[in-house]
Formats: C-alpha cells, sequence, structure tokens
C-alpha cells in the first residue's frame, strides 16, 4: 500500500514540475523581462495595489482576478490609466494569460512615468494553478477560466478550462 501511495505522489510531483516547466520555458521565449515579475504568492498577500487585467474583455468577463480594472491589450489607452492612477508611484500589477501582453502594457506603464510596475508571473493561469480564487463579471467566485486557445490552455491545470 505505502508503494502505490509513494509511486502516485511521485507522478503527481512530476506533473505538477513539468507543468512549471512548460509554463517557464513558454514565458523565457516570449517575454524580454523588461518588466519586473511579482510572483502569485506575494501579489496575494499585497495590499493597496492596482490590478490591471490585459486580456480580451471576453476574458475578463469569464474570470478576473477580484478587484482587476479591465484596460485590454490593443485597446489599451494610457490616458485611461492617468485618470484612474494619478500617483506615478503607486504599485501597479499587470497581468494577462501568462504575462505575455501584460508585459507590453507594463513597458507602456513604464514609459509613462509610472514607477512601480511589476508583471503577475504566469499570469491568471498560474494565479489559478496555486489554487487562488478568480471571479466572473458579476464578482462572484468561479471555477472558470478562460483558456485563450488550446495551445496556450494547455498551461493551465486547475480551473474549468473556457474557449469562447
Amino acid at each position: 500500500m505505502r508503494f502505490k501511495i509513494s509511486v502516485l505522489l511521485v507522478f503527481l510531483l512530476a506533473d505538477s514540475l513539468l507543468a512549471q516547466n512548460k509554463m517557464d520555458k513558454a514565458i523565457k521565449k516570449w517575454n524580454k523581462a523588461s518588466v519586473p515579475y511579482i510572483q502569485v504568492e506575494e501579489l496575494e498577500k499585497s495590499d493597496d495595489v492596482w490590478l490591471l487585467d490585459t486580456r480580451k474583455v471576453e476574458e475578463f468577463s469569464v474570470s478576473h482576478i477580484k478587484n482587476a480594472l479591465w484596460v485590454g491589450h490593443k485597446e489599451f489607452e494610457i490616458d485611461s490609466i492617468n485618470e484612474h492612477i494619478k500617483d506615478k508611484d503607486k504599485k501597479i500589477v499587470v497581468y494577462c494569460s501568462i504575462g505575455v501582453r501584460s508585459e507590453d502594457i507594463g513597458e507602456k506603464l513604464l514609459q509613462a512615468g509610472y514607477s512601480n510596475v511589476q508583471n503577475l508571473y504566469g499570469g491568471i493561469f498560474e494565479w489559478k494553478n496555486k489554487g487562488y480564487t478568480v471571479y466572473d463579471i458579476e464578482g462572484n467566485e468561479t471555477e472558470k477560466i478562460h483558456a485563450f486557445n488550446k495551445h496556450w490552455g494547455k498551461l493551465l491545470k486547475n480551473g474549468d478550462k473556457v474557449f469562447d
């Protein structure tokens, strides 16, 4: 019996490590690390932070991190941020599915003079993979996560994937 439990634990740990390895590889491939990262555990403990969701509005509607402000990626306008966040030293965390689109927006914020901008490492996928709560457009907890597409959705290991 112990042997079976040990084998099961090894498989579970290996699956978790492989998933993290895939996430790390994807981030290294697609990002330049031009915006400092914040880990999900650190963000979860943070107070007084502006969370900016840089995904498509359809993705945000399915689920987002509590109190996040949708700013989009292609739709992003720095003037809108200037209206919401007047203090350029305020802590801002940008996120998307894994951190690629959010890096682009983080760069724009830094160029606009915001000094305390961080990119959520692994994005909302890593947030959900670590078991943290997400909310739908009505503010209700949900297990649904927009997985962007089937390729990127492979990095999402926790929650119910939505592709529409």
